[in-house]
């Protein structure tokens, strides 16, 4: 998927033609509170709601929302992708998921393990 068509991707991810990303359906994607969605992408909880942090917001979801874009492509659709995000172990990480690896400040990882198994690295 290239950079184009992942920002493209994305966009699912907006209300509208808000030019931001929505954390209420990323979280109702994930199956996850805003709260989790809160610790998960490393901002305060009131954060993902105001209209202030709305760049901010943003910036923490994107990763969230590029992996689940990719994931999604890659299997078939985002209710699989959600379930591999939150519930797949990812091979030579001790039995992280991907939701592990992000929440510990890891999404670049999690970007480039899909990046090379699209790529038929892992297949």
């Amino acid at each position: 998927m290239n950079a184009v068509a992942l920002e493209i991707a994305v966009t699912r991810f907006r209300e509208g033609d808000a030019p931001f990303l929505s954390a209420r359906r990323i979280a109702a994607l994930l199956g996850v509170t805003l709260t989790e969605l809160a610790a998960l992408a490393g901002v305060a909880r009131n954060t993902l709601t105001a209209k202030s942090g709305a760049r901010k917001v943003d910036q923490a979801l994107s990763p969230v929302a590029r992996i689940v874009a990719m994931a999604s492509e890659m299997a078939g659709g985002d209710e699989r992708a959600a379930l591999w995000f939150k519930h797949q172990p990812i091979p030579g990480w001790a039995g992280k998921t991907a939701y592990d690896l992000v929440r510990e400040g890891k999404a670049n990882k999690v970007l480039a393990y899909l990046e090379a198994v699209r790529s038929g690295v892992y297949a």
